[in-house]
């Protein structure tokens, strides 16, 4: 047993020493990697608890706090008194904020052993912040207590109980506030409070409170879940009221970010660790949730704010939300609301609003897509099965109605799934059936799923077979609802020409005939949002048709109608509302049509897609502008909040066709575009992530940053303008995303520390190599603004050809491109000497200043002129290698110059000239003039305002 142990021994020891010497060597990592292998092998090693306190002092190095406490507090475990491990977890506590226990690790310290002086200034330190702490708990405690009599009393007058409510929700923000609050028993008082609250402000603090108190801190929303529990937060959420709906939907949102270690941020993602630390935690939310859904004793917004929680965070694999919830039948739940119809209202029947069976059929879709691999779609469509033979097997009529409305819901989300279904043994004959009996709502249902089931042509040839004839029989009937679905019907059935004109499935008219039968319904006084709904439908598919466009935008009641409709935000008119707006402005993708493939075309008498005169790009611009005129922004911001990706894309297309004129960008960001747009650049499809940030770029170029981007946003929108400079994306995408970074670098420091941060001042620099005129110009003008920042200078300062390559830019015949190289170069040497050095490094030099100087364009020679006196001011070292050329002789010319449109280069010449003379480099001459006051080139270099297209 010795012998077998004495190799095992040597190996310990061997990665320990292997763990110091990357250590020394600043390999952190590596470091780390070496003493957690030396813990596994050495788990019975007496020196174990020094491989943790080694480990812990990588972990610091890394930053890795948390970490390092817990190693830290595993060799304290066996050695209670160890200086070493009590100092490195007094370090990380200090740097996560927690002073009092770092304060109290080194007292430990401080008694063990008295005369160690290595902590005797963090020692004075900590205790001078841990008495200013004490102090100012003091007074928060005292604010606390005041805030609370007041707020909770329900004797003291309503204005001073609000005040004292909003209080304590700005208290709540800060987390030795919040601490304090939760020890103080404020969530009791709550919950209390929530009971019998009638003022609805007070009311909504109150819930605002609690989530305040919930952010950023897993311990305090432990302390607080153990006192009020997950189905508080769905009592709460039980209203008609949509604010108090939306602040206790975003407060279990948030409990959801503090336990998966989620932030605000738009596009941030869980931490693995910390979701499988809370896992407990989180997967009681979810079984709360999922179980909600089909509560027949709450609210329909409730249902749907529930609904709109769980899709929102299927797709984050950390949480694996989505296997989870086919594990506890979350998909049987779903399709009983998207089963539940107006018409079967029982006492036990689920309140729904008419968003709710959309909402259910995204989120049922949002599951689907996040089944990975075979096993799991199998898992998926087995319980969907399930539910559709339930429902057949019962005798009633009304559980085959239910079972249609639920197959319709698939179809329109989880397509294969639902195609999967319908093409079973028997559901089709029934649904047909169903559409030929006399009664109302067989008719409707049937209509709505043989509507759905014709998604995609290839997939539906048995149901136009049979199911066109039933459409034109059902299209007679009296019922306005059964007529509008069967209309519906025949306008897809009618669309299969798509945008190639010279196809027309129906005779000649036909079309026409279809899109104003949809207008009366549309238009029609009295009529209920479900006929005005489904009339949008059939616009939908209409509107592919180029003739149909020009006659439904010179209708104004019609265009007011549809955007009336899509205002309320129903995410049941979405579908249709923003695909007649997307084909109104011609923002879907077009076929490219090569002139060679055509020729190949027509030799091989293949059928070539021709497109409708009425399509040109100025009848185009005409919709746009009287869509914008109409207000369509303002509805499409009211659809923005939709969880389904392919309606968020279409939004973006809508959006980006507004922002292609410039003369709309300004009435898109005063109906609230901009910020509609920024969620929908990080979630969605690829091609609506990339709209939604190219819309993005066309604002910020023609509107002032300030404006357009006001606060946080337009740090915000900077990542969204950086993904565009991707060889994914076209040359236009790649300028206007330049020109808007460029006015956004003007703006501030905090701006362009941003950029930095993201990456950009690398993403720009390589499109200074680009052949494309505009492209190389818009990198040279980001640049010439970002060289503002102290940063930025260090970054050129460094060994690399920056500078080279900025001075070689200045030869560029194109005056935009040398003017912004010349700027920025002009920052750089006024505010590094080791940037004027190096502007004498390319073999070309003086060929650069000679085009400078003797430039034609007199903004290039001015800052030309700008460039040569910081060379001349920064060292003698380059003023003499300047004045050993002809650059004395050219200096002098300038100043002879009578033209006044070069007097800003004339007098920065003069003023050359004197600093050499005072540098002793040249003698004083009669015919120098001193000039006082000149102007200094400015720092920004302003961007174009003319926007440029680039084929």
């Amino acid at each position: 047993m010795v012998r077998m142990a004495e190799p095992q021994v040597d190996q310990v020891i061997e990665l320990k020493d292997k763990g110091n010497e990357a250590f020394k060597s600043g390999e952190w990592q590596t470091a780390i990697q070496f003493y957690t292998n030396a813990i596994k092998v050495g788990e019975k090693h007496k020196d174990l608890a020094t491989f943790y306190k080694n480990r812990a002092a990588a972990y610091l190095k890394t930053e890795n706090y948390e970490e390092a406490i817990n190693d830290c507090s595993k060799a304290l475990s066996s050695l209670p008194t160890d200086p070493k491990a009590l100092f490195r977890r007094s370090q990380a506590l200090e740097a996560l904020g927690r002073v009092e226990e770092s304060y109290q690790d080194l007292q430990s310290i401080w008694k063990s052993d008295p005369g160690n002086k290595s902590i005797q200034d963090s020692m004075v330190r900590l205790h001078a912040i841990v008495q200013e702490r004490v102090h100012q708990n003091s007074q928060t405690t005292n604010k606390v207590s005041q805030m609370s009599q007041i707020a909770f009393d329900l004797n003291e007058p309503e204005d001073k109980r609000k005040g004292a409510m909003n209080n304590l929700l700005v208290l709540a923000r800060e987390p030795v506030a919040a601490d304090l609050m939760q020890k103080a028993g404020v969530i009791e008082k709550i919950v209390s409070l929530v009971k019998i609250e009638k003022n609805p402000e007070i009311y909504l603090n109150a819930i605002r409170t609690v989530d305040e108190m919930c952010t950023k801190s897993v311990q305090r929303t432990k302390a607080i879940l153990r006192v009020i529990g997950i189905p508080w937060f769905l009592e709460i959420l039980d209203s008609t009221n949509d604010d108090r709906v939306t602040a206790s939907q975003h407060c279990m949102q948030t409990i959801l970010n503090t336990f998966s270690g989620m932030g605000n941020k738009i596009d941030s993602k869980p931490d693995k660790q910390m979701c499988d630390d809370n896992s407990k935690e989180i997967d009681t939310l979810l079984t709360c949730l999922t179980y909600s859904i089909s509560n027949r004793t709450i609210s329909g917004k409730a249902r749907d704010a529930i609904m709109e929680l769980l899709t929102r965070n299927i797709h984050h694999t950390a949480l694996n939300w989505a296997e989870r919830l086919v594990d506890i039948r979350g998909l049987i739940r779903l399709l009983d609301v998207c089963s539940e119809l107006e018409e079967y209202k029982y006492e036990s029947a689920m309140d729904i609003t008419p968003s709710s069976r959309t909402i259910a059929s995204v989120c049922l879709a949002r599951i689907y897509e996040n089944m990975y691999y075979d096993e799991l779609r199998a898992k998926y469509t087995e319980q969907i099965d399930e539910y559709i033979k339930d429902k057949l097997l019962a005798p009633d009529l009304e559980a085959k109605v239910r079972v249609t409305v639920a197959i319709t819901s698939l179809l329109q989300g989880a397509v294969d799934v639902g195609n999967s279904i319908i093409s079973r043994e028997g559901i089709l004959p029934m649904i047909l059936v169903m559409a030929t009996t006399e009664d109302v709502l067989q008719q409707k249902v049937a209509c709505e799923c043989i509507v759905a089931a014709t998604s995609k042509k290839e997939k539906a040839k048995a149901i136009i077979t049979q199911g066109v004839d039933i459409l034109k029989k059902l299209y007679h009937s009296k019922d306005d609802g059964v007529r509008v679905r069967a209309l519906v019907g025949l306008c897809k059935l009618g669309s299969y020409g798509g945008l190639d004109a010279s196809i027309r499935p129906f005779a000649d008219g036909s079309t026409m005939k279809l899109a104003e039968a949809c207008r009366r319904f549309l238009i029609k006084p009295g009529k209920d949002k479900d006929i005005r709904k489904w009339a949008t439908d059939g616009l939908a598919y209409l509107t592919l048709d180029a003739e149909v466009k020009e006659k439904l935008i010179e209708d104004r009641p019609a265009i007011q109608a549809l955007i009336q409709l899509a205002k309320t935000g129903d995410q049941n008119v979405l579908y249709g509302a923003v695909t007649t707006f997307v084909n109104l402005c011609n923002a879907y993708d077009k076929q490219e049509l090569v002139p060679e493939m055509v020729e190949l075309a027509k030799f091989a008498k293949h059928h070539i897609p021709e497109e409708h005169e009425l399509d040109d790009p100025d009848f185009v611009n005409k919709r746009l502008t009287i869509l914008a005129d109409e207000g369509i922004t303002t509805a499409l911001v009211a659809l923005a909040k939709t969880e389904s990706h392919n309606s968020r894309e279409l939004i973006a297309r809508v959006m980006n066709a507004l922002c292609g004129l410039q003369e709309l960008r300004g009435k898109v960001v005063q109906h609230g575009g901009a910020k509609a747009l920024l969620p929908l650049c990080f979630e969605g499809t690829e091609k609506g992530k990339r709209q939604a940030a190219q819309a993005l770029s066309r604002i910020g170029i023609t509107i002032n940053p300030e404006v357009a981007f006001p606060g946080q946003r337009n740090l915000e929108v900077i990542r969204p303008l950086l993904n565009q400079l991707h060889m994914d994306c076209t040359a236009l995408e790649n300028f206007e995303s330049m020109m808007a970074l460029c006015n956004l670098a003007a703006m501030n420091e905090t701006v362009r520390q941003r950029i930095l941060k993201e990456g950009g001042l690398q993403k720009v620099e390589l499109y200074l190599m680009e052949d494309h005129l505009l492209l190389c110009r818009a990198a040279a003008q980001v640049i010439c603004n970002m060289v503002v920042s102290e940063d930025v200078v260090k970054i050129h300062e460094k060994e690399n050809d920056r500078v080279k390559f900025l001075a070689l830019l200045c030869q560029e015949e194109d005056e935009d491109t040398a003017m912004a190289a010349a700027g920025a170069l002009a920052c750089l040497t006024s505010s590094s000497e080791i940037c004027c050095k190096k502007m004498i490094e390319p073999e070309s030099w003086l060929d650069v200043l000679h085009t400078l100087i003797a430039n034609p364009s007199p903004q290039v020679q001015h800052r030309g002129t700008v460039i040569v006196l910081n060379m001349i001011n920064s060292s003698n070292e380059v003023a003499e290698k300047l004045f050993d050329t002809d650059i004395m002789q050219l200096l002098m010319g300038l100043t002879q110059l009578p033209d006044d449109s070069r007097a800003k280069a004339r007098d920065v010449a003069k003023l050359c000239l004197a600093a050499a003379e005072k540098k002793k480099l040249i003698v004083k001459t009669d015919e120098i003039e001193k000039t006082d006051d000149i102007e200094v080139l400015p720092n920004v270099i302003e961007p174009p305002t003319v926007e440029e297209i680039i084929e």
